[in-house]
């Protein structure tokens, strides 16, 4: 739109741009509003080109976000004016700002009427844009039948007609109720001999919505939408401004073969044989080319033609070529016609007379599950579990339980899921499903729901020849050093029931399956621990004669468990225990299960029940952890056995949060209390790896290739900022302020975040100090605002913004500042959630002839909500084990921190308020801290971290974080990585404060973590500048989740 002659449209815009701040812009755009309403108000006295002017200033104040909440009378009234310039601004902004139940838009109803039906084409455009973009239903009501004529005029242009088809169809959708199109049928034929590409593409996509709610009346166009496709695929009376690549007009030809796919069928046996010839020539005529462009077009149009064959349910011949074609496309090197490939390869299974054709590309097909897009890999395991059948489940059964071992986590419960499904349905023998599903438990036991070892316990149970078979490889499968509490399960159920029919073979006497299976009992958890019982009891009833030292042993079990905390488990405890000394009468009452009835199975019923992610879904989540983390396994998918509850903190002591709330101005003190400093000596007696290398020993490799490393770390907030503040997830843009500050703002940034009392900014007129004390989800932050000079500090403001995590109050801030004092500004914090999201200060004043302004982070970042606590190992384990795997335990290996002994690395993380808690690791060379986060939304969450560091390489470590939540394990191991990763190096102290303009602080101790941090840090830049943060050696491998389980069954 031409602007030209309009300088007060172009001054303001130039204003806006020319702002420094939001403010500035908001205090412009005030002004101008309080202008436009004034001019406004004396609307007789207005031309046309000033009420022009202002209703475009009004759109340019709307477009930046303002609310503009007058004004709208102005631009409904320009509608009417005769003129092009008025006309068009009065459409744009009429459309732009006003929605189709405001009340203005019934006045404009008649001034847009009297423009459609009148005899200027470009008043006639513009009115049809503004009713569909609109599309309400008193303009459906009134302007619908004058759109209708328009569309079917034949003095009207082109152009007229197809916005007229465009405008139709908008209000169609929006009221089909509304709209007559009652006897449209042979006016839509009529349009459908239309010569003219745009309007017959207009009237084609009318045609798909109208025959998607009635196909019944629109019979008369089937031929003309067959001839459509004639004309096209034979490249007839087509102009070359809808040529696309040599392909005439694609986007009609979907759009008719997509109106064709409404019809049932084709009866007329001409009309099929010509649409089949259409048909047969777009699938021999498309191959794959290089050029991008080309080969979208030909594509979209080849797989709107697949589906219209399916549709139709060709002939075998041409399902055959169809197959033929999609098993050449799954080969291919572009991502996006594999997937249309695996994806239209699915659709053909519904089709007859087809699978023995598909299977032919199974060998593809399964090469597709191993494609770097999750999308593919989706898709592929969508066509294997589809095409499945007697004749090959066994191949394809194997190759998923292969492939489970590397596939995605995001995708293991969903492949579990499918491939014990198959099992069941295709199974040629019962032995060779239970081979299966204990393989899939073995492999993926995490992503393993209950429901399919309780599926296989069924099997069993219902048949008698095969629970010798089960009960031997429950068996064999418990000999391994390290099996999930899956396999713990339903290996422990299958022996306590049939475990008596081994007694002949050597090792399964009930003794020495009742040792194999006790060993496992430290390693499970409490919903475990029933099964487990049930399973002891099992095996005293089917020992005799009775064996008085395993009846001692086991009685001395259900002895400990009388007292257990959790009541299912002391009730089997005790009435096992009762039911054991009976005698003989124990036979009768534990006798074996009796058989399930026949039922439709769980599993099936599951798949078909459940909504499983979409291949793009999974794709947008997997892409949006990849750019936010680099752990190992980040995964948004919750495992199949559940995660615990939040509220299992019931065997960790929690510390005492109910102290009073301090709201005066006083002293500040830190209620979570002060760290110790950690004891270098290691534990004096050593023992069992507890923690047992969590993923494996840690293993390092070679160094990889030297690359300076110049990139920062991602952070969210405003623009700028440096880099070497790694806290600064709000970095603030570079000062153009003449006033330099003194000090270095990050360092006294990352000051703040370790300690609660302060010099946030300091220039040559002010001081600004922080003190703050914080208790649970809540704080208070008192803003010190120091004069340093013998002049006031004029304009002074103050403003919090704050992120989406925080509610933040700030009292009120004066404007002046008198000489030499001090005022003091509470600012009262509510933490919502977990989120690294920093706060920033913008705060502004005057001195003489300089106006300053600067943009602070405040230290209430997410150490602050953390509470230190210290956990026992009979505390911690429990909990450790309860949060198993990710999205609830993330581990992220980190390199390039700064080389330090592990007792500063304690002291740093006791400094975040994480509690380092001696004795739980065995290795001198790791640690394990405890601690608790609060917010209003998870309440009090425990949060468990243990490092893993190698003695040779102290530049990186191994980090695992577990919680109860999964933002908040996401965002706290982001947090600890920075803290490790980038700490802003000192240069010089903070000035102190003058006496008159200076918080109140404690004074620094020599065991403040702070202070001991100082030098420290000075060496570690010194490093950096030297080998420039590259070079870094080492990888960790990546080992199975297995060794977990390995080593806490060793505990």
């Amino acid at each position: 739109m031409a602007l030209s002659g309009m300088r007060g449209l172009s001054v303001f815009i130039s204003d806006i741009r020319n702002c420094q701040n939001k403010e500035q812009e908001r205090l412009r755009v005030d002004k101008e509003l309080g202008n436009i309403r004034t001019r406004f108000k004396n609307e007789k006295g207005l031309t046309h080109y000033e009420k022009k002017k202002y209703v475009w200033k009004m759109l340019y104040i709307y477009m930046l976000g303002y609310d503009v909440d007058f004004g709208h009378m102005e631009a409904v009234s320009l509608i009417s004016a005769p003129k092009y310039p008025e006309k068009q601004v009065g459409y744009i902004v009429t459309s732009s700002l006003v929605n189709e139940n405001h009340d203005f838009l019934r006045l404009a109803i008649n001034a847009v009427r009297n423009d459609i039906i009148g005899r200027n084409e470009t008043f006639q455009c513009l009115a049809l844009t503004l009713v569909g973009n609109i599309g309400g239903r008193e303009f459906a009501e009134s302007l619908a039948p004058d759109v209708q004529k328009l569309l079917i005029s034949s003095s009207c242009r082109p152009l007229v007609r197809k916005k007229a088809a465009l405008c139709l169809l908008r209000l169609y959708r929006k009221n089909p109720d509304v709209v007559n199109v009652d006897g449209w049928s042979d006016r839509m034929a009529q349009l459908l001999d239309e010569r003219d590409l745009g309007v017959l593409t207009s009237s084609m996509s009318l045609l798909v919505s109208l025959v998607s709610n009635n196909h019944e009346a629109y019979w008369s166009c089937l031929p003309k939408c067959v001839k459509i496709l004639e004309r096209l695929a034979r490249n007839q009376d087509v102009p070359q401004e809808y040529t696309y690549y040599g392909i005439p007009s694609p986007w009609l030809q979907v759009k008719t073969m997509r109106a064709l796919q409404y019809f049932p069928t084709i009866e007329d046996p001409n009309t099929r044989r010509s649409l089949f010839e259409v048909l047969q020539r777009i699938l021999m005529g498309t191959d794959v080319v290089k050029n991008v462009n080309k080969n979208n077009a030909s594509h979209a149009v080849l797989f709107e033609a697949l589906a219209l064959v399916m549709h139709l349910d060709a002939e075998k011949e041409m399902m055959s070529q169809c197959v033929a074609l999609l098993g050449k496309f799954i080969a291919v090197r572009e991502p996006n016609i594999r997937y249309l490939g695996l994806e239209n390869m699915t659709r053909m299974l519904m089709v007859t007379d087809v699978q023995d054709i598909i299977k032919r590309h199974q060998a593809q097909i399964i090469t597709s599950l191993k494609d770097p897009d999750i999308s593919i890999r989706r898709r592929a395991l969508d066509l294997l579990y589809s095409m499945c059948d007697v004749s090959n489940a066994k191949d394809i059964v194997e190759e998923l339980l292969q492939y489970l071992t590397t596939a995605d986590f995001a995708m293991r419960e969903e492949l579990s899921l499918k491939a014990a499904i198959l099992a069941e349905k295709f199974a040629p023998d019962l032995s060779w499903y239970v081979d299966v599903i204990l393989q899939l438990i073995e492999k993926a036991g995490d992503f393993v729901s209950d429901d399919i070892w309780f599926r296989v316990v069924q099997f069993v149970t219902n048949n008698e020849d095969l629970q010798p078979y089960a009960a031997l490889k429950a068996r064999e499968y418990l000999d391994k050093p390290a099996i999930h509490e899956t396999m713990v399960k339903a290996s422990a159920y299958i022996l306590g029931e049939y475990g008596h029919l081994l007694v002949r073979r050597p090792g399964c006497s009930p003794k020495e399956i009742f040792s194999i299976i006790h060993e496992k009992l430290p390693t499970v958890s409490i919903s475990t621990i029933p099964i487990l019982l049930s399973t002891y009891a099992k095996i005293l009833m089917h020992t005799q004669p009775p064996n008085p030292e395993l009846q001692s042993q086991i009685w001395a079990i259900f002895g400990k468990y009388e007292s257990c905390i959790d009541a299912e488990i002391q009730q089997r405890a005790v009435e096992y225990h009762a039911l054991s000394r009976k005698g003989a009468a124990l036979a009768d009452i534990l006798a074996e299960m009796p058989k399930f009835p026949e039922r439709q199975s769980a599993l099936i019923k599951k798949a078909e029940d459940s909504e499983a992610d979409t291949a793009e879904q999974s794709a947008i989540k997997l892409r949006a952890q990849q750019q936010t983390s680099d752990a190992l396994v980040v995964t948004d998918q919750r495992t199949a056995n559940g995660t615990p509850p939040v509220n299992q903190l019931g065997l960790v002591k929690v510390p005492n949060t109910s102290n009073e709330w301090n709201t005066e101005n006083q002293e500040v003190t830190r209620a979570n209390g002060a760290l110790p400093v950690v004891d270098p000596q290691p534990p004096s007696t050593p023992s069992a790896d507890l923690l047992g290398d969590l993923l494996g020993p840690l293993a390092i490799e070679g160094p990889p290739p030297t690359a300076p490393q110049s990139e920062s770390i991602p952070v969210s907030g405003l623009e700028g900022g440096s880099t070497a503040d790694a806290l600064a997830l709000a970095p603030i843009e570079e000062q153009t302020n003449t006033v330099q500050p003194i000090g270095n703002i990050a360092e006294r940034f990352h000051a703040l975040c370790l300690k609660d009392s302060g010099v946030l900014y300091e220039d040559p007129h002010i001081q600004i100090g922080i003190k703050a004390e914080w208790q649970a989800s809540r704080g208070r932050l008192v803003i010190f605002l120091g004069n340093k000079n013998t002049a006031p500090l004029i304009s002074v403001q103050a403003l919090i913004l704050a992120p989406s995590h925080l509610k933040m109050e700030l009292s009120l801030v004066p404007e002046t500042i008198p000489p030499r004092a001090q005022v003091q500004c509470p600012l009262d914090v509510v933490n919502l959630q977990p989120s690294r999201d920093v706060a920033v200060l913008d705060f502004s004043y005057k001195f003489g002839t300089h106006v300053v302004n600067v943009k602070l982070r405040l230290p209430a970042v997410l150490n602050k909500f953390l509470q230190p606590i210290s956990v026992s190992a009979e505390e911690f384990f429990p909990q450790w084990r309860s949060l198993s795997g990710p999205p609830l335990k993330l581990q992220e290996v980190v390199r390039g921190i700064r080389p330090m002994p592990l007792v500063e690395l304690a002291n740093l993380f006791n400094s975040l308020q994480l509690m380092v808690c001696p004795g739980l690791d065995p290795n001198t060379n790791n640690l394990v801290a405890g601690t608790t986060f609060y917010s209003e939304s998870t309440q009090a969450m425990l949060c468990l971290i243990r490092i893993e560091t190698d003695p040779a390489d102290r530049t990186q470590l191994r980090m695992t974080i577990a919680s109860g939540d999964p933002t908040l394990t996401f965002e706290l191991k982001e947090f600890i990585k920075e803290q490790l990763v980038n700490i802003p190096v000192p240069t010089r102290a903070p000035a102190p404060m003058p006496s008159q303009a200076q918080p109140i602080s404690p004074p620094t101790a020599i065991s403040d973590p702070g202070a001991m941090l100082a030098g420290l840090l000075t060496r570690w830049a010194l490093n950096n500048r030297m080998r420039g943060l590259a070079g870094v050696k080492g990888e960790f491998y990546v080992i199975n989740l297995s060794l977990e389980l390995e080593c806490l069954e060793k505990f």
